[in-house]
């Protein structure tokens, strides 16, 4: 007797409650070593910061790269804007109300830790006699690291669970694996931040994704909504 296909189960939320919990131990981890001061961390990050540091002053096109792909490309207005897009385009072509404001919260939360945590932490940024570009408020944790990790992950994350084209997956894979190291490497490069500041960036980055992943899979946060609904 045939039977008509069901519709495959929803996920459960316990490979991103795993994901979350290890994620929010390193994150802790590296937030108490960097308060308290802890030497061999400080001293890494000298190191690497000052080899980082010579580099940029001698190579001076490259800087100007990294200037402009900081300031601009991954800036992070640059990726609210496209995490904004994005919203949009889920409600107008989607009508996908839930998810578009799971996104929405999530990146404007994602800036309020950020803000949070730095103030808590208030870490000095590195101080150089001939600095190549500057920035402010307190370095840990890196806001360009974390906010283009956290947009990035969410926007893979979506498009995995409606299962996006090969070509549109594989180019939105590519240029994720661009920019979230990418940006963590210009911050270093140009002083503005220290290596384990960009590390924290990522951190808590990825924990917002996996913690955003277990509210939207959650069985109480599920919404029905229309799928493949398009306007136009």
């Amino acid at each position: 007797m045939h039977r008509p296909p069901t519709a495959p189960a929803p996920p459960r939320p316990r490979t991103a409650l795993r994901t979350a919990a290890l994620l929010g131990a390193c994150s802790v981890a590296l937030l108490v070593l960097v308060a308290v001061g802890w030497h061999p961390l400080l001293a890494a990050d000298d190191d690497l910061s000052r080899t980082f540091h010579r580099w940029a002053v001698r190579e001076g096109a490259v800087t100007d790269v990294f200037r402009v792909l900081t300031d601009w490309v991954w800036d992070p207005l640059t990726m609210r804007l496209v995490a904004a897009a994005a919203v949009v385009w889920l409600v107008w072509r989607r009508a996908a109300w839930w998810t578009a404001l799971w996104l929405a919260v999530t990146c404007a939360l994602a800036t309020l830790v950020q803000q949070v945590v730095k103030a808590a932490v208030d870490r000095p940024r590195p101080v150089w006699p001939d600095p190549v570009d500057s920035a402010h408020y307190a370095a840990f944790p890196s806001g360009h690291a974390m906010t283009a990790t956290v947009v990035a992950g969410l926007l893979l994350w979506l498009l995995h669970r409606h299962g996006a084209g090969r070509a549109v997956w594989r180019t939105a894979v590519a240029v994720a694996l661009v920019s979230v190291p990418g940006v963590g490497v210009t911050r270093v490069w140009l002083g503005v931040h220290w290596p384990s500041d960009v590390v924290g960036g990522w951190l808590f980055g990825a924990l917002l994704v996996a913690l955003a992943v277990v509210a939207y899979e959650w069985p109480w946060a599920r919404r029905a909504e229309p799928t493949g609904r398009r306007r136009g």
